[in-house]
């Protein structure tokens, strides 16, 4: 296994542990110099707090361990393509690359209210910088869906 689909993978764990605290399919790990800084889920509903999202609360986390906003150098590892305000605080991050699984179009799929505009697209209109490497471990981030969408936690959203 390469460093990519290990790092993925703990994000895939970390969303199915979320889901089954009835929360939603969504993980994320943030790893700089080959080391995990932070890893976490989605936390909309714990928190009633509409952004915490799992991007947000990994870069949250990052945050305090480093006690910088600046994470020049991390890379993130997101389940899912992050949506405009996750991506755009991986900007403010300084965050450059970003590793996805499933896209913003499967998300739409299981019944979240995404934007449609990919990160690309907002890199391009931004003219920002971003290495992004889409669909890595797709089919297994797509079973993250499909456990929330057979949980408990499904029928709440």
């Amino acid at each position: 296994m390469n460093e990519h689909d290990r790092w993925m993978r703990l994000a895939v764990r970390k969303a199915l542990a979320g889901v089954a605290k009835g929360q939603t399919p969504f993980g994320a790990a943030i790893v700089r110099q080959g080391r995990l800084v932070a890893c976490a889920h989605n936390q909309v509903w714990q928190r009633s707090d509409i952004t915490a999202h799992a991007e947000i609360s990994a870069l949250r986390q990052a945050g305090r361990k480093l006690q910088t906003l600046h994470l020049k150098g991390a890379i993130l590892y997101s389940t899912c393509e992050p949506c405009p305000m996750c991506l755009s605080a991986c900007h403010w991050a300084q965050i450059k690359t970003i590793y996805y699984g499933a896209g913003i179009k499967d998300a739409a799929h299981f019944g979240f209210n995404e934007l449609k505009i990919s990160n690309q697209q907002m890199a391009d209109l931004g003219k920002i910088k971003l290495e992004l490497h889409a669909g890595l471990l797709r089919r297994e981030c797509l079973e993250v869906f499909q456990v929330w969408r057979a949980s408990q936690a499904h029928q709440a959203y």
